[in-house]
């Protein structure tokens, strides 16, 4: 992921209003890559930068962050694993971060549609190739490189929902459409 993508989703996630040089201090990076991540945000009234950051619109920077994601970049391990995804969700290592549809199903008890792919964040993918070898046959595990902020406040191995919306908005199939929009419901 890129480092702008890291700041735009600690804005999104903090809960309170930081400073430039804060959120430089917090997540390691310069405090002109915080600037460039978020110059074009203002440009467009997304935020203000006037004491603090302070999210106009929540909307707009979900959708402009959701329009720079890559997650075909950060996918690092994919395969065919011939069962339901309840019982992939079930086999999956304690460290791992379920993100798109099995965090949404996760945090909400619930799914706006049936899916048949799970994608997780893990930093030791070997656990996984043990638990889920490389097959033949359309992907429906997806394993994606974390960054450490993610991994830091990501809670009960569910990726905060910014994420999860950004990450739903880069999967083609159909019903990921049906989760973006139960999803916006909540997160706006």
């Amino acid at each position: 992921m890129l480092k702008a993508e890291i700041v735009i989703r600690e804005v999104l996630e903090s809960g309170k209003r930081l400073t430039q040089l804060e959120l430089s201090k917090l997540l390691g990076f310069s405090l002109s890559t915080i600037n460039n991540a978020l110059k074009p945000l203002a440009e467009m009234g997304a935020i203000e930068l006037k004491r603090g950051i302070k999210i106009v619109d929540k909307h707009k920077v979900l959708l402009y962050w959701a329009n720079k994601r890559n997650l075909q970049k950060d996918i690092v391990y994919r395969t065919f694993v011939p069962k339901e995804v309840s019982e992939i969700e079930k086999n999956m290592p304690a460290r791992i971060v379920y993100t798109a549809f099995s965090a949404y199903k996760f945090k909400f008890e619930d799914v706006p549609a049936d899916y048949s792919e799970v994608y997780v964040y893990a930093e030791n993918i070997e656990e996984i190739k043990k638990r889920f070898p490389l097959k033949k046959g359309p992907a429906n595990l997806y394993v994606l490189k974390p960054d450490k902020r993610l991994l830091e406040i990501s809670q009960q191995n569910i990726a905060p929902l910014s994420q999860i919306f950004v990450d739903l908005w880069n999967i083609k199939e159909w019903y990921a459409k049906e989760f973006i929009k139960a999803l916006e419901g909540k997160i706006l």
